[in-house]
């Protein structure tokens, strides 16, 4: 029997992201590499910061779909550490990149417009979240001026 999937609301996670590094063109794509410089979570069940250090290892494929691959650590208000993984899909159609990937108007651009979507998984060994490593979550995401925001629902 199949069932209708199910999601409940765990936080909104705002990234703050360096300035893109290009690697440039390699065999699978263009390699880009934006490392988090801070950022925020805020949601009822978590709450705190993201550390500087993580980023994405992002690759433009040859279809022009951004492949996504996010290593990241959170901090909690109450001092718990939270290891973030997760890879997803952001595709903007063609007409809206030069908008999209200019911080000065990326947050112009209605969400509805692109595709934004991540798969977190996370690691902690703090037994106040130790719940997040048995679950799988799914993020929608939109750009901002300063980087990326995610609403991140825990998939039941």
């Amino acid at each position: 029997m199949v069932t209708a999937l199910k999601s409940q609301f765990l936080f909104t996670m705002s990234a703050d992201l360096e300035e893109s590094i290009p690697v440039g063109a390699g065999p699978l794509g263009m390699r880009l590499v934006a490392y988090v410089a801070d950022g925020t979570v805020k949601g009822d069940k978590v709450n705190g910061v993201m550390l500087p250090g993580g980023g994405d290892w992002a690759l433009i494929r040859s279809d022009g779909c951004l492949q996504i691959d996010v290593r990241a650590c959170i901090k909690t208000d109450d001092g718990a550490i939270i290891y973030a993984t997760y890879g997803g899909r952001m595709d903007i159609p063609a007409d809206l990149q030069p908008k999209a990937f200019n911080r000065a108007t990326a947050e112009t651009i209605d969400p509805g417009e692109y595709y934004f979507r991540t798969c977190p998984l996370f690691e902690t060994g703090d037994e106040r979240y130790a719940w997040l490593n048995r679950i799988q979550a799914v993020g929608v995401g939109r750009l901002t001026s300063t980087g990326v925001a995610y609403d991140v629902h825990q998939i039941l």
